[in-house]
């Protein structure tokens, strides 16, 4: 029996070793990772044929059902809570590793923006796509629900490709190349001194066509316009799009297949408004557009800073934008009727009612106990 029970501490002594060395490892493989000194393919980010798509944009605006069929998904399309992530994988050919899209899906239109931090990181900003998508059949919340979106996303990208830089420069100093390129227009780019480039690739699908031609036709121009100037401004591709449409959804996976898995998108340019807007970036210019549909606006009237400026203040001249003291976006999913469960709900009331009741019984305690001292 001592026998036995030495050879359990010999054993007991040999795994806690085993284990700190382990520790001691994942921790030099962490610092190392932060240091930029990792050897992974890439250059420290994701490996070669991997690719990151962040999607966000209006609330309900019908992200899901179309990441779904991009993905060829047969499944009902859930609402998003809060930030969602999936993957999509496609072969490359015979005995070939599948190329890999790393997809980011955030919910609750412009509530959640914070978590745009999340998925857009110094490793994944070097092979980061973004797709804004906004509700046509909302054309109110358009405008607000682009501009904050794109403001936040461009933020944080830019915040991440500089933390990449950083990594870049403690690898060239270990003889490394740098892997991370910021994203470089052509020198033909239509109007390239007068826009702001995004700074990754950009797609804004606007969805539920078949609802926005319900609109007059003079509104449904003025939308058309408008995002067309967004579009270019950014250097972004647009395209309109519907989960009813075949036709529509197949461009769509399209344009989709070239961010995740750098497919051809094909070179199909629709720009009438009469029609559903198919245009790759770097298809439009500013003299293609343009100016702002001002029939009943006076743009002097209008005091506008600059070209960006005046279409937004044309937009919503003729689209004013919602109220947002009376519809206040809500930060907490468990308290935003989108996501309700009736019994969970009572159950969290209930507890939240006795967690209230406790804190007062323990105040009145600590205040009971401060008199006898």
């Amino acid at each position: 029996m001592r026998y036995v029970g030495g050879l359990q501490r010999q054993q007991l002594m040999m795994a806690k070793t085993c284990t700190d060395k382990l520790w001691d490892l994942a921790a030099a493989e962490v610092q190392s990772r932060e240091n930029g000194g990792g050897e992974d393919v890439g250059g420290g980010g994701e490996a070669a044929g991997e690719r990151s798509v962040f999607l966000t944009g209006s609330k309900a605006g019908g992200k899901t059902s179309i990441l779904l069929r991009c993905l060829d998904r047969d499944e009902p399309a859930k609402p998003t809570l809060a930030l969602e992530y999936t993957f999509g994988r496609r072969a490359t050919g015979h005995n070939t590793p599948k190329d890999i899209a790393h997809l980011w899906e955030l919910g609750g239109g412009t509530s959640l923006s914070d978590l745009i931090q999340i998925p857009i990181t110094a490793d994944s900003v070097r092979s980061l796509s973004v797709i804004l998508v906004v509700d046509l059949s909302a054309p109110c919340a358009l405008w607000a629900t682009a501009e904050t979106l794109l403001q936040a996303a461009r933020a944080h990208v830019e915040r991440a490709a500089s933390r990449a830089r950083q990594v870049d420069k403690s690898r060239a100093a270990a003889k490394r190349p740098p892997p991370f390129a910021p994203r470089v227009l052509p020198k033909d780019f239509p109007d390239r001194e007068l826009i702001s480039a995004f700074p990754v690739p950009l797609l804004i699908i606007g969805s539920k066509y078949d609802l926005f031609q319900e609109l007059p036709s003079d509104k449904r121009k003025v939308v058309c316009k408008t995002l067309r100037f967004v579009a270019h401004y950014h250097a972004a591709s647009l395209i309109f799009s519907s989960i009813k449409s075949e036709s529509l959804m197949s461009k769509t996976k399209s344009f989709f297949s070239h961010l995740a898995f750098n497919v051809d998108a094909g070179k199909t340019v629709s720009c009438d408004s009469s029609k559903p807007l198919i245009i790759p970036a770097g298809s439009d210019s500013f003299s293609q557009i343009g100016s702002p549909p001002t029939t009943d606006v006076d743009i002097t009237s209008l005091h506008a800073r600059n070209p960006k400026d005046l279409w937004k203040k044309v937009y919503e001249r003729i689209f004013p934008p919602e109220n947002t003291s009376e519809k206040k976006e809500v930060k907490d999913p468990a308290k935003d009727p989108q996501y309700s469960e009736p019994q969970i709900d009572a159950m969290r009331a209930q507890k939240d009612q006795e967690l209230e009741e406790y804190k007062k019984n323990a105040a009145k305690s600590w205040k009971g106990l401060e008199l006898d001292t």
